[in-house]
């Protein structure tokens, strides 16, 4: 049988910041698909609170260099790498002075949202997936958790729809509590705009921009199938994605999530290969 590839694009993951739940899954989920058989690929932010010495980031030069144009602006590409050996897992970072360095994560040390959560997403998901071409692996399902990467699932059935890594890939969105107020955010729908991931896109996949929601319901418009990754914190966007006809699961108890997760993935990739 052939092992499913698996690109985990991850908000956060323990060790490098601290537990919660969703970094909780992001370290726990990776490995445990690993152990069932899946091949990974696993992505996160370098968050500004991230200790690199302490974790052993060092840059990947030959990754890094391009630049990442949003809404006419060049910001500069940084792929850092680091590996959890326990788990035998390598972790890629993205990283950018402007959208990580010295900052937190979601929200400022007074707990104000950052007014280009929206920028940061958009960087970090097609700082992915570009870095992704330059690995020469084709995923069968990507994994996107939380709002980090709630752009993905847009960009890869738009933008990069025809390129051969992600074709045929399928795309999975875990849901979690934090989602950046998409109303806060001017020219929201020009940031996002690259090739044909287009305001037009959206509009044609029925996704009203001006909502507070409007960037999880992004996600899961354009997404294969939709997971609650934290009971009870995003019941809307999960009755949005049954009204569409989404597939979902809903979360499931911890010790049986990670079988529950690989059932889900396989059944969105269409079930085990021969």
């Amino acid at each position: 049988m052939k092992s499913k590839k698996v690109l985990f694009i991850t908000q956060e993951m323990t060790p490098y910041v601290p537990e919660s739940p969703v970094a909780l899954d992001g370290r726990k989920m990776p490995q445990a698909l690993q152990e069932l058989g899946c091949e990974i690929r696993t992505f996160m932010p370098r968050w500004g609170i991230i200790n690199e010495r302490r974790n052993q980031l060092h840059e990947v030069i030959r990754l890094s260099g391009m630049n990442i144009i949003i809404d006419d602006t060049d910001h500069p590409l940084i792929i850092k790498v680091a590996s959890i050996q326990a788990a035998r897992m390598q972790v890629y970072f993205i990283d950018n002075d402007d959208y990580f360095h010295k900052r937190a994560m979601f929200a400022d040390e007074s707990g104000k949202e950052y007014d280009d959560n929206i920028e940061r997403a958009v960087f970090y998901a097609r700082g992915v997936l570009e870095t992704v071409k330059k690995l020469r692996w084709c995923p069968d399902v990507i994994y996107c958790q939380g709002w980090m990467s709630a752009v993905v699932p847009f960009y890869i059935k738009t933008a990069y729809r025809e390129e051969p890594p992600f074709a045929a890939a399928k795309v999975v969105s875990s849901l979690y509590g934090e989602m950046p107020d998409a109303t806060q955010t001017e020219r929201f729908a020009e940031c996002l705009e690259f090739r044909d991931a287009t305001p037009d896109a959206i509009k044609q996949a029925g996704v009203d921009l001006t909502l507070p929601d409007s960037l999880g319901r992004l996600a899961v418009a354009f997404s294969d199938g939709v997971i609650e990754g934290e009971a009870g914190k995003q019941d809307e966007l999960l009755a949005y994605a049954k009204s569409l006809n989404v597939p979902t699961l809903a979360m499931p108890a911890d010790d049986e999530k990670a079988a529950a997760y690989k059932a889900f993935i396989d059944q969105i990739a269409g079930g085990e290969e021969a």
